[in-house]
């Protein structure tokens, strides 16, 4: 069986899990948190160096760190990774584009707002900043998603899924999607397909 290491209230966790829920496989979750310094337990360095989470574990024993990689292996050969290549090449620039443009801003600042143990690292200019910021990749989204329904094309992706998990959160980092309508109603499509679950799930 999988093993799934992460932090139930974390956006990046959330993603293979929502995943592994869609494609209805089983998997083990173990609990791993930030918050409590368990990413930093030596025990979980030797496991993965980098100190972070999510980090999935295969029935092998293999591991495998970042969450976009971990998407794009369990979703190899299912409907939630395009055939098409093209198609596949979108499916990939919306996943770095939700780690480079979309992630560091919406997600940092619901962190710093959700967190408080980040309260530290709390200023005006830097929360101003991630707020611009924040709303500029919902624009982007908001343009790509008044073509198509989805952003790898016609049909849900993983790239949908990357980007669901901070986005439909957004309102607690400070978030108007009011201003986004088509980001509004992708994230009910996304929410709509088939075995969805919410972020705080986790199997029994």
């Amino acid at each position: 069986m999988l093993t799934l290491y992460g932090m139930t209230s974390s956006g990046n966790c959330y993603k293979p899990r929502l995943l592994l829920a869609k494609l209805g496989i089983h998997f083990r979750h173990v609990e791993v948190s930030t918050v409590d310094g368990g990413t930093r337990a030596p025990d979980y360095l030797a496991k993965n160096p980098n100190g972070k989470v999510p980090l999935l574990e295969l029935a092998d024993g293999r591991l495998l760190a970042e969450s976009g990689a971990i998407l794009l292996h369990l979703a190899e050969g299912t409907r939630l990774l395009p055939a098409d290549a093209y198609d596949r090449a979108l499916c990939y620039q919306w996943l770095f584009f939700e780690q480079y443009s979309h992630e560091p801003q919406i997600a940092v600042r619901r962190s710093l707002l959700k967190y408080p143990h980040l309260a530290a690292h709390v200023t005006e200019k830097r929360m101003a900043a991630l707020l611009d910021g924040g709303n500029k990749a919902l624009a982007v989204m908001e343009e790509r998603l008044s073509h198509a329904p989805f952003f790898a094309g016609e049909a849900i992706s993983v790239a949908d899924l990357a980007l669901y998990a901070y986005t439909h959160d957004a309102a607690t980092g400070g978030f108007d999607l009011a201003h986004f309508p088509f980001v509004s109603a992708w994230l009910a499509r996304v929410a709509e397909d088939e075995g969805h679950v919410e972020i705080g799930w986790k199997p029994a």
